[in-house]
């Protein structure tokens, strides 16, 4: 099974979202999302790869933060977007 060591720098508790009503920048610009992600590193809400935006990816490339978790009621996986796995 494949590891990811991002997962040791994890704060003990997840960030507050910057914006919990949404993705930040889609509340921004008016765009729409399907799904949110919570970037584990600042908080920042993000939409996921299926959203027209993409703000999550865009947020890791920008940022280099490697893990979010779904933001979605009722989910709690995570994923690494530098190691390309659910954590």
């Amino acid at each position: 099974m494949a590891s990811c060591e991002h997962v040791n720098d994890l704060p003990a508790e997840d960030p507050q979202p910057r914006t919990p009503e949404g993705c930040e920048e889609c509340l921004a610009g008016g765009t729409r999302w399907v799904h949110l992600r919570l970037c584990l590193a600042c908080g920042h809400v993000g939409c996921c790869d299926s959203s027209p935006m993409r703000h999550a990816t865009k947020h890791f490339h920008a940022e280099t933060h490697p893990i979010v978790r779904s933001f979605e009621p009722g989910e709690d996986w995570r994923w690494c977007f530098a190691d390309e796995l659910i954590v």
